[in-house]
């Protein structure tokens, strides 16, 4: 009986002996379960607070369409508010894009952690059930039986430490798994936030999108109505006038300060830009159709015979504006005629104009590459659908643009 007490004890030893020397792999793994657990959580905090913060900054359309009822008598003010409303709800619709592709790159990490704590799980689930399945095959020698077989005191103190020590790892090995599942818990809770605030993030972006055309239909409405008033035709025959005159003077005021420029280049001996004839890159390369082209035509609702400075390509809000040919960018402005515009030097007196950008991607001074996006395509200024207004001017003059595209 003894012998079999004995070699049931020696036998709990070494189990004791080899459990115990694993001891620190579970203090390891509660303390990665507990960080995970805090950082599942944090996220998802986190997540609820942007989700909160993302409805409460939605554009309400209808409370901008009363704002600018009360600008409407004054065509050029509510265009200019117009797109002032119109720029703000881009930033939004970047902004919301951005924190889409945030989502998506933070959800694939948690799917990564996920899968990681859900086998940190399986591994303390099995070391339990090993250690259980341990316990009923060979038996668990009571704390007294032990301690009364015990033949010195020193012997007494070993086999009790022994003791604390079993009873020490199974509260530990428990402690671990429950971590371990918690970890899981918590990380599968702060997956699903994610994919919620990611849905609400893209439902969010068609709700600004939505906006900006409920705006662009109201101006493009405003403008078809004042310009075909019978009454006010001849008005607005001399205000379409004028504003292709005050288009005129700033773009020749800008060509002056090429020119002047360039004489203090060859007055220092240095080289500037030189155009070497190449064909232009199509600079809307969304475009679904030129909806106005170069030359004299029937202004559209005007009813009268218009020069047309310039090529209309219509191509979607958003999409791409790319720089013809390789040049300096010699403004980067607004206006409320052509709306957002970029203009570009390419040399030897021909320059680009790009007009009724949603937005603007380069600055004055800046070099561009033929090809390289500029922009993005809408409808800022006097304009009635997005489009690209493409013009090309020689020397101070305005000529066709298909001279230089392909």
């Amino acid at each position: 009986m003894k012998r079999r007490r004995g070699a049931r004890f020696v036998g709990l030893l070494i189990v004791t002996s080899y459990l115990a020397a694993h001891v620190p792999l579970f203090v390891h793994a509660e303390t990665l379960t507990n960080d995970k657990i805090k950082e599942s959580e944090e996220s998802k905090k986190q997540a609820e607070e942007e989700r909160k913060a993302l409805k409460g900054s939605l554009t309400n359309v209808k409370a901008l369409l009363a704002d600018l009822e009360t600008t409407k008598s004054n065509l050029e003010e509510y265009i200019s508010q117009l797109d002032s409303d119109l720029a703000d709800i881009n930033e939004k619709i970047d902004s919301l894009n951005r924190l889409i592709s945030d989502k998506e790159s933070e959800i694939q990490t948690t799917e990564k952690e996920l899968e990681a704590a859900r086998e940190v799980e399986a591994v303390q689930y099995e070391t339990m059930k090993r250690r259980i399945k341990f316990i009923y095959e060979h038996g668990e020698a009571s704390t007294a039986e032990m301690l009364l077989t015990s033949r010195t005191f020193a012997d007494f103190l070993n086999k009790a430490e022994y003791i604390n020590k079993m009873s020490g790892y199974d509260k530990r090995m428990l402690d671990s798994y429950i971590d371990a599942k918690n970890a899981v818990d918590a990380k599968e809770q702060a997956l699903i936030e994610q994919k919620t605030e990611l849905e609400e993030a893209k439902e969010a972006v068609l709700n600004e999108q939505e906006a900006v055309e409920a705006l662009m239909a109201d101006k493009e409405k405003e403008i078809t109505v004042y310009e075909g008033d019978i009454q006010n035709k001849e008005a607005a025959i001399a205000e379409y006038q004028a504003m292709i005159a005050e288009q005129d003077q700033i773009i020749k005021d800008l060509e002056a300060a090429i020119l002047a420029e360039k004489k203090r280049l060859l007055a220092e001996n240095k080289k500037a830009i030189v155009y070497d004839g190449g064909q232009f890159k199509w600079p809307a390369p969304s475009y679904t159709r030129i909806s106005d082209d170069y030359g004299n035509r029937i202004h559209p609702t005007l009813g009268t015979q218009q020069f047309h400075n310039g090529v209309d390509m219509a191509a979607p809000n958003g999409s791409p504006i790319l720089a013809a040919y390789d040049g300096e960018v010699i403004a980067a402005s607004y206006s409320s005629s052509m709306g957002n515009y970029i203009m570009i030097d390419h040399g030897d007196g021909l320059i680009t104009i790009y007009m009724h950008a949603s937005s603007v991607s380069v600055s004055p001074g800046t070099m561009v590459a033929r090809g390289e996006q500029i922009g993005c395509v809408g409808s800022t200024g006097r304009s009635t659908g997005p489009h690209l207004h493409f013009s090309v001017r020689l020397n101070g003059s305005y000529v066709s643009p298909w001279n230089y595209l392909g």
